[in-house]
């Protein structure tokens, strides 16, 4: 299953459109130190201009439709896993560390109307930091999925600037549907529900939209989703 486009990439293209902008600055700024100063002069701006196409791609991924499954909102290394209390509610914590090198699209990790979006204001330290991640700028956002809520937070770090996020709460998601993006290293925590089945372990490299953090399901409920499909995969 394929995940929605960007509201603003409606043409399906293969990067986020501030690739674009950032590229054709430099390369308008490559070409005039080439005519001012000579070729060599403009190679520095031609390599940082190859540089934003690669960072701010956009690929397609395939979204898992297993019943209950949670998907990773980000592209990443799993840094910490956690149980947490928010609001008297025990849950579990999966942050998942951006770096440079990383696509940095956001998705959804769940199904469900957005009942939330708050962004606060704040600092930017190393995102791997667990102080810094509870003080950097961020963007928390709710989903309701099946009367079960999954939290994520998009967390600047100390290269991101920007926090991108293109829902509003009432609107519906999609599993794995592009959200938004943080701009350059960042850090991407999620909250679940403390009865989830955790796939993922501290150091594992994960795909945004593609990737299975969890499952909602209990693990009875989930072994039987498992076994029906593959009874119908044999037919």
């Amino acid at each position: 299953m394929r995940s929605p486009a960007l509201h603003y990439n409606s043409l399906y293209l293969p990067m986020v459109p501030d690739g674009y902008y950032y590229a054709l600055s430099l390369v308008g700024a490559a070409v005039l130190l080439g005519w001012l100063v000579g070729a060599l002069w403009a190679l520095p701006a031609l390599v940082l201009a190859a540089f934003f196409l690669w960072f701010f791609r956009d690929p397609e991924r395939e979204i898992p439709d297993t019943p209950g499954a949670v998907v990773s909102p980000a592209d990443g290394k799993v840094t910490g896993i956690w149980p947490v209390t928010e609001n008297g509610v025990r849950q579990t914590r999966i942050s998942i560390f951006l770096n440079v090198f990383d696509v940095h699209v956001n998705r959804s990790p769940t199904a469900g109307i957005i009942r939330e979006v708050r962004y606060q204001t704040g600092k930017f330290g190393n995102a791997m930091n667990l102080t810094s991640a509870e003080q950097n700028e961020q963007n928390i956002v709710k989903v309701e999925s099946d009367g079960q809520g999954v939290t994520f937070k998009q967390i600047a770090g100390l290269l991101a600037r920007r926090i991108v996020f293109t829902k509003k709460a009432g609107d519906r998601v999609e599993r794995g549907e592009r959200v938004g993006l943080i701009k350059f290293g960042s850090r991407v925590d999620v909250f679940l529900d403390a009865s989830v089945t955790l796939k993922v372990k501290i150091g594992d490299r994960v795909k945004g939209g593609s990737s299975v953090l969890a499952f909602t399901l209990p693990a009875p409920e989930l072994a039987a989703v498992g076994a029906e499909q593959a009874r119908q995969g044999a037919f």
